[in-house]
């Protein structure tokens, strides 16, 4: 049935729903490239090092540099640190809220896309059932208007439903698997600033219960 026909050819007998089908594909990949290299891009910081630079600058009195080092950092745990550097240095109470806070921002922006990406996954599939259906009803169709049921009078209609059912195969397949990685990947980045929350938090609780210590010392 298929033999010998071209990209184009195909497309063609594919009827308006591949043409959707090739939209939404074009979204697909383009939000898979695009959080591919962002998620790649943050995920080059070394957590542990990149914690234990901060701390070491702290324990230094260097606040500065701990927050210049977070402004150039490519990664969604540098504003949560910043974000409690400040509030430390500003001697606020809330180090931890300003920190849950800066986490739910940068959450939210890791999900930028992704939910779109999910929904094509879903969606596609029942764009592609839904070519198969016009197919089959297009052959059905030619069967009842010529009154005999010769393949070459349906073979039209038929090969729309098996290629918009491949075609929707074809977009959901790829998208679903991008969706799950990117959602374990963000997860892994919530759990990391999770993590250096954790550890700024603590060090300002432990530095100013020193602080204590030396100010009650005679």
């Amino acid at each position: 049935m298929f033999e010998g026909q071209g990209a184009l050819a195909l497309l063609r007998m594919g009827g308006v729903t591949i043409y959707v089908l090739l939209f939404i594909s074009v979204i697909s990949f383009t939000i898979m490239l695009y959080k591919g290299l962002e998620f790649w891009l943050k995920k080059r910081v070394n957590r542990k090092a990149f914690l234990a630079d901060i701390l070491g600058k702290l324990k230094r009195g260097d606040s500065n540099a701990a927050i210049n080092l977070c402004e150039r950092t490519n990664s969604p745990m540098a504003p949560v640190i910043k974000a409690g550097i400040e509030a430390r240095f500003e001697n606020r109470p809330d180090i931890g809220e300003a920190m849950s806070r800066e986490i739910a921002i940068e959450a939210t922006s890791l999900e930028k896309f992704t939910t779109v990406l999910g929904s094509i996954g879903s969606v596609s599939v029942y764009i592609g059932l839904l070519g198969t259906v016009f197919g089959i009803m297009r052959a059905f169709d030619a069967m009842s208007a010529s009154g005999s049921g010769d393949v070459a009078v349906v073979i039209a209609g038929v090969a729309e439903a098996l290629i918009t059912t491949a075609a929707g195969l074809v977009v959901a397949i790829p998208a679903i698997v991008a969706f799950n990685l990117f959602v374990k990947t963000i997860d892994k980045f919530v759990t990391d600033m999770e993590y250096c929350a954790s550890a700024i938090e603590e060090f300002s609780h432990n530095f100013k219960r020193e602080q204590y210590q030396n100010n009650e010392t005679p």
